[in-house]
């Protein structure tokens, strides 16, 4: 099946197409990681994106059960260089290309991802379309043009639960907090849903929390109202500038409860504690990301997928900056002097390195302990 990939500055990459046979547009993006494409399609902070895959062979392992972020993927198309159509695996219940097809999902297959990824670092992240089937070249460059990218669109309010729910299903790589003698009783806390993925819940259910999930447009008060304590603010997709209702809440919270947040909920803590946004020419997208802890040195190996960043210069003067990119020297989290609030940019339940990061959890179940 015939495949395309056209870009809104006018570049069209023809190619073959497997997966559903449609047409979607959006930003494309590139991510870097050799293991988890099951995991990146999954991921509902790709949301409104078409993710290239820089490592060339994808699909050996099929699809599995248990390796899902959502119960529903959100990505906008798929692209691969090449997409293995019999995968090898005892956990595989489904191959890519049925997956794909399922969930009405896009892919393209023999393209030069090396050139896509390319264009995509010297250009930027740009707006695409992705399409498979008979199509004039001419016409797919027009939609992408016409089509409305990610900055100030409120994508969180499609990937975000409808109603609140419990969550009690452990990590099974993590020791059970609440299994261990003498366990303490387990800590309440409201998880915002900006898009949240299943391993953060199953992280802080590991780590001694009693989780219920909220839907993203909860105010302060109905959270209060559940007297929790603490509030875990989650990844998501998009602009986070565009989630109004969002800064709001969490600027009432902040001063009144302790709160974590990753990701999306970093930025929007950034936002809420007065700072700004911008866009990074093309994000971080991958499990490679070298990540300093800046009050200790270490380096830890970090899973990432955003394209927006906080501007750390425009905090105010009781918000210090805690862990740095190495790659491009953006911030990648953030801590207030006066309130129990700290937060990341990028994901510390996705074992990058493997465990670099899984104190995290640790750390705000302690500043929830401390009062």
């Amino acid at each position: 099946m015939q495949g395309y990939l056209a870009l809104e500055d006018g570049r069209v990459f023809s190619c073959n197409a497997f997966g559903y046979e449609g047409i979607r547009d959006g930003e494309i993006v590139f991510n870097t990681s050799m293991t988890g494409y099951q995991e990146i399609i999954s991921d509902p902070s790709y949301a409104g994106q078409i993710v290239t895959m820089t490592y060339p062979l994808i699909g050996n392992t099929g699809i599995n059960p248990e390796d899902f972020e959502s119960i529903t993927p959100h990505v906008r198309g798929f692209i691969v260089r090449e997409f293995c159509e019999v995968p090898s695996n005892w956990r595989a219940t489904d191959s890519l290309d049925a997956f794909l097809k399922k969930h009405r999902i896009i892919g393209l297959t023999e393209i030069d991802t090396r050139a896509v990824t390319k264009h995509i670092r010297e250009k930027g992240a740009m707006k695409a379309v992705i399409a498979s089937g008979g199509w004039d070249a001419k016409e797919l460059v027009r939609r992408a043009q016409d089509s409305p990218g990610l900055v100030g669109i409120d994508l969180v309010s499609t990937v975000t639960c409808r109603e609140p729910y419990h969550w009690n299903e452990a990590c099974p790589w993590l020791p059970d907090l609440r299994q261990t003698e003498n366990s303490p009783k387990p800590l309440k806390i409201v998880a915002y849903d900006f898009g949240i993925k299943l391993n953060i819940l199953r992280c802080l259910v590991s780590h001694g929390f009693n989780v219920t999930i909220v839907p993203a447009q909860t105010t302060a008060e109905e959270v209060l109202a559940l007297k929790p304590d603490g509030v875990f603010l989650s990844n998501g997709p998009g602009d986070p500038a565009a989630v109004q209702y969002a800064i709001d809440a969490i600027g009432k919270l902040i001063g009144r409860i302790p709160v974590f947040g990753i990701c999306l909920g970093h930025q929007l803590i950034g936002l809420a504690l007065g700072g700004t946004t911008y866009k990074l020419k093309f994000g971080h997208r991958g499990a490679n990301q070298p990540v300093k802890h800046l009050a200790t040195e270490k380096i830890e190996i970090t899973s990432q997928n955003h394209g927006f960043c906080v501007d750390p210069a425009s905090l105010p003067p009781d918000v210090e900056p805690t862990h740095l990119n190495l790659n491009d020297h953006t911030n990648e989290g953030i801590r207030h002097t006066k309130h129990p609030v700290f937060s990341v940019q990028y994901h510390p339940e996705s074992s990058a390195g493997p465990h670099d990061s899984d104190y995290l959890f640790a750390a705000f179940r302690d500043m929830i302990r401390r009062g």
